[in-house]
């Protein structure tokens, strides 16, 4: 990933980069979505989407680009882009995107209602309200 790329990113996973903590599907997938989150802290311009991204490169449940869930993830995603005033295809920088995400979603509480059913809520639950007050997740 060179820093020049526009980095597509989930929607939803705007909500997963903030809560993750080094758990995952497998080392593979985790050492891969903490390059992911370290590569956000260079702020870079990201394609918002609602299809597989680079968190997706490494998820088992990725079968040739296409999310062996997709129905449910599709709906996670679209409901970030409806709270955070977006359509599918949006271009932004990375820290506008996740202050977004921040301030209409998480801060308000809603990260539940989105994707409460998810296999990895019992971390969010635990980190629920853990955010910087400069905007950064």
């Amino acid at each position: 990933m060179e820093n020049t790329d526009i980095v597509r990113i989930r929607a939803h996973h705007g909500m997963c980069i903030a809560y993750f903590e080094g758990k995952g599907y497998s080392d593979g997938f985790v050492h891969h979505m903490m390059l992911v989150k370290q590569r956000m802290q260079d702020n870079p311009r990201i394609r918002v989407i609602c299809s597989a991204d680079e968190v997706c490169r490494l998820c088992p449940n990725n079968r040739d680009g296409v999310c062996e869930t997709a129905g449910l993830t599709e709906g996670y995603d679209t409901a970030v882009m409806r709270l955070c005033g977006l359509s599918d295809g949006a271009e932004t920088e990375w820290e506008e995107f996740a202050g977004l995400v921040k301030e209409r979603i998480l801060e308000k509480g809603r990260r539940k209602e989105i994707c409460g059913g998810c296999q990895w809520n019992d971390i969010c639950e635990r980190k629920d309200g853990e955010f910087t007050a400069d905007g950064k997740i």
